[in-house]
């Protein structure tokens, strides 16, 4: 497989075949893999005598790209078969954790005349300790921002073969007798370097360890349920870079709304990297640490898929310097409001853009032959639930919605990037401007109280012949959506935190409380259809229902 050519009908490693999948025979991606670890060796490498080594845990996957073959990116394959990270890529990410002083010592100095003094130390690179590395390998990616934000448009996915959570062990030798000590703040060096991430991919939360030291813009904790993606072979997982994927396309969506096509893609390419042209570093990476997990499914026969059940800490972390130390606390102030943006008012994973019908609307629940629909995603840990719960009343969301767009704008004006008056993407299906989207909310008592999941699948009004009035409904429309076309309207129900003052301390900081109540949230991306038209009319007249909360 690795070496024909990748043509139709003779290999295609990066392509996902639907007929394949349909048909479950495998898939071009599964034959190489199954060549590949059949003939590995079933014990890891060992270094040789001399080599200090030490193991590092990866929270998630882990890739480095081998480079060898056409379309798939693929792990670099070491002695014995195995996958290996690289001496030279080790050395080049301690080298970059050092003090001027270290680095000379530890890596090697250029001196004057163009001569080279080389260091002490000898990168031997990494190796999987066990054969779990053989698990999981196959990684599917499948690229969502331009059908999601801007244009409808068909979109594939892709494979590649990664290393699910590997437990790797590096070697470092060196020319000199060193005392433990030194080899202490050795891999110290090793661990700084490593907390940036390795490998390929790590501004998606690929190769990163737990350890965020000087790095971390914001953090917060999050607790989360939904349908979770499938891989090849048809199990389930939780991907940490469901984050960044939502954040991105939010980012992309309030750009959009307040600056041209160009500037708003240039600006998102800034903040997450880009494979436009020559490519970009973004600024910001994810990791997510998740502390309890518990993976399920729901439904029976042709309906079961996936779930999962999560809570974790997710942390957005600085790549890179900043051109200006003053961009630093716009920055953060970006990722935070754009992390609290997407927690108000959707979700993350497959199926954001609807509550989870599990939780709020049991009547399709209970009709366990029928898909999964909606995620449920609430801030976790007392700090998150005091802090980043920004709104505590429904009228509170107007100036929130405000407030995350004048974040935005302060980003674009501390990069220096100057705004034409009236200027935005006005083509795109959800770009975030007052002519573009509209939000409307109510208070759900409790989560029976949710009175829009029904809408989704059966009509908002019913039909009143001796009043000459017509059936109401979205079910099936541009509204909603179908398959294969994804709709026009987000539903959230977002949970209502309050704030109670300590009996023992009332002048200290007040205690958040959990209620049952929701704020029912409809984000509405109007089109000229005449069901959109019918169903904004009916949100108008029926105002003791919802209310328009932006723009006012």
């Amino acid at each position: 497989m690795m070496f024909r050519a990748q043509i139709n009908g003779r290999c295609q490693l990066q392509r996902i075949d639907t007929e394949r999948s349909r048909n479950e025979d495998a898939q071009d991606a599964e034959l190489w893999v199954y060549e590949w670890i059949d003939k590995a060796y079933p014990n890891a490498p060992t270094f040789d005598a001399g080599v200090q080594t030490h193991i590092f845990k990866i929270n998630w996957r882990f890739v480095t790209n081998g480079g060898q073959d056409d379309g798939i990116i693929r792990p670099v394959i070491g002695a014995y078969g195995w996958p290996f990270y690289p001496g030279s890529s080790m050395k080049g990410i301690f080298r970059n954790a050092c003090t001027p002083d270290q680095a000379n010592r530890y890596c090697g100095n250029e001196l004057q005349g163009g001569d080279f003094e080389p260091g002490i130390l000898r990168f031997h690179g990494g190796y999987p300790t066990t054969t779990e590395w053989t698990d999981g390998l196959i990684d599917i990616i499948h690229p969502q921002q331009v059908r999601q934000v801007q244009q409808e448009k068909r979109t594939s996915a892709f494979a590649q073969i990664s290393l699910y959570q590997p437990e790797m062990r590096f070697g470092i030798s060196s020319v000199e007798a060193l005392d433990n000590d030194e080899w202490k703040t050795i891999w110290k060096i090793l661990e700084k370097g490593l907390s940036h991430g390795i490998g390929c991919r790590v501004s998606a939360g690929y190769g990163q360890i737990e350890d965020h030291t000087g790095r971390t813009l914001y953090s917060c904790g999050l607790k989360g349920q939904g349908q979770a993606p499938k891989l090849l072979d048809g199990t389930g997982e939780f991907r940490p870079n469901v984050f960044r994927a939502a954040i991105r396309g939010h980012a992309l969506r309030l750009f959009g709304g307040l600056t041209d096509v160009d500037i708003a893609e240039g600006l998102v390419n800034n903040l997450f990297g880009s494979v436009r042209g020559s490519g970009d570093v973004g600024l910001l990476s994810i990791s997510f640490q998740t502390h309890q997990i518990e993976m399920d499914s729901y439904g029976r026969d042709r309906w079961e898929q996936p779930t999962y059940d999560v809570e974790g800490d997710l942390y957005w972390m600085l790549n890179h310097p900043l051109d200006n130390p003053d961009q630093r606390k716009p920055l953060i102030n970006l990722i935070r409001s754009l992390t609290r943006f997407a927690m108000v008012l959707g979700g993350f994973g497959k199926s954001w853009r609807r509550a989870d019908h599990r939780i709020f609307y049991p009547d399709y629940a209970e009709q366990d032959y029928k898909p999964l629909i909606g995620c449920h995603w609430q801030w976790n840990g007392e700090d998150s639930l005091r802090y980043d719960v920004r709104i505590r009343k429904l009228e509170q969301l107007s100036s929130f919605i405000d407030s995350i767009r004048d974040t935005a704008l302060e980003w674009i004006n501390v990069r220096g990037i100057s705004l034409q008056s009236g200027r935005w993407a006005d083509d795109w299906r959800e770009a975030w401007h007052p002519d573009s989207v509209q939000v409307w909310g109510r208070v759900a008592e409790s989560a029976e109280d949710c009175m829009a999941a029904r809408w989704l699948h059966s009509p908002y009004r019913e039909a009143i012949p001796s009043a000459r009035i017509r059936e109401g409904s979205i079910y099936r429309s541009s509204v909603t959506g179908q398959m294969g076309q994804i709709g026009r309207l987000w539903h959230r129900m977002y949970p209502v935190v309050g704030l109670k003052k300590r009996k023992d301390d009332p002048k200290g900081k007040p205690i958040p409380v959990r209620t049952s109540k929701y704020f029912e949230l409809l984000t509405l991306f109007p089109d000229s259809s005449t069901e959109y038209h019918q169903f904004l009319q009916f949100l108008e007249n029926e105002q003791q229902m919802f209310v328009k909360l932006w723009p006012q």
